[in-house]
């Protein structure tokens, strides 16, 4: 997918580059979906690049990145490309094997990356591992840390990166993205997406990946009428599905906060607080989803439930 959005991290990134000294850490901050690591892998390969050398093509053995691994057992999965869960963190262990390869000269040039995606997941030991080598970096080292909630990075890991920001993008350009991308979506269905993305590209074609649009209505229902007999609550958990994967849980979580979101922009100022009540409440979700085991059915309960006091609030605001 070409990524949009993204023309004025590159004239900052590039700038920088072409600098008489370019920064060796960076943070690549911004919501999730909106072509972050994309962007990493892209920046990375023209920083590896060597002055009149041709561009190498496929994997290049001076960017390593850190990300997820397979959960212990599904490593055969992967391998056979069948499905396979991952670890929730990215651990020490591995911080420590990308640093043991950072004792050897870059393969095919003066330069090597390290990305990370995401850094948000980093183990506090393999936060506290990193930092060393932020604070020492090898000559021709640099870092990306790919990052949807930058507040979790260790402030000291904060202060030793530049930051380069990732905006949301407006409603017209995500509804072009989805046209390009997923043209069997009716007219319908893109709408939906676009007003639930959150100004995330990424969320918008999850959306339509993972068929929210059932959930969205539910929400948008219990947000505006409550559920006084739990009966959308109900209908939301089976939107849900018995089993869904974390990836499921957490685009239904952000899901529920694109809702709050947009309904901050039409209820009266005395209804904010509860608004914005409920988007910590989702937001604290957001970020325990990727790493606590919940039961999804007292998951979406809670969702459901936060969104049913949007509707209370709202009506004693009015009364």
């Amino acid at each position: 997918m070409t990524m949009v959005g993204h023309e004025a991290a590159w004239a900052e990134w590039r700038a920088a580059l072409s600098g008489p000294r370019m920064h060796h850490g960076w943070i690549l901050g911004g919501k999730r979906g909106l072509g972050k690591a994309s962007f990493a892998l892209a920046a990375a390969r023209e920083l590896v690049a060597e002055p009149g050398a041709p561009t190498m093509a496929g994997e290049h053995p001076d960017i390593i990145t850190l990300t997820h691994l397979p959960i212990k057992g599904d490593e055969k999965k992967k391998e056979e490309g069948k499905p396979y869960q991952l670890r929730r963190n990215i651990t020490v262990d591995q911080v420590r094997e990308m640093q043991a390869r950072l004792t050897t000269r870059p393969t095919l040039g003066s330069r090597r990356v390290i990305i990370i995606d995401p850094a948000d997941d980093l183990e506090k030991g393999a936060s506290n591992a990193l930092l060393k080598s932020l604070e020492e970096p090898p000559a021709g080292t640099y870092f990306l840390l790919v990052t949807h909630r930058p507040g979790r990075l260790l402030p000291t890991i904060r202060s030793r990166c530049r930051v380069l920001r990732f905006p949301q993008l407006a409603d017209e350009e995500i509804d072009r993205v989805l046209a390009r991308e997923m043209p069997e979506a009716d007219a319908a269905t893109r709408a939906a997406a676009v007003a639930a993305s959150g100004g995330s590209p990424g969320a918008a074609l999850e959306f339509v990946e993972l068929d929210l649009g059932k959930l969205h209505a539910l929400m948008e229902e219990i947000a505006e009428q409550g559920d006084p007999a739990f009966t959308l609550r109900g209908r939301l958990a089976d939107a849900m599905g018995a089993r869904p994967d974390r990836q499921r849980q957490l685009a239904v979580v952000e899901l529920a906060r694109a809702v709050v979101t947009r309904k901050m922009e039409s209820v009266p100022r005395s209804a904010i607080p509860a608004l914005a009540d409920a988007h910590a409440d989702l937001a604290r979700l957001v970020t325990q989803v990727p790493t606590y085991n919940f039961d999804p059915g007292l998951l979406v309960m809670e969702i459901g439930t936060l969104l049913a006091s949007l509707a209370a609030s709202r009506e004693a605001a009015n009364g």
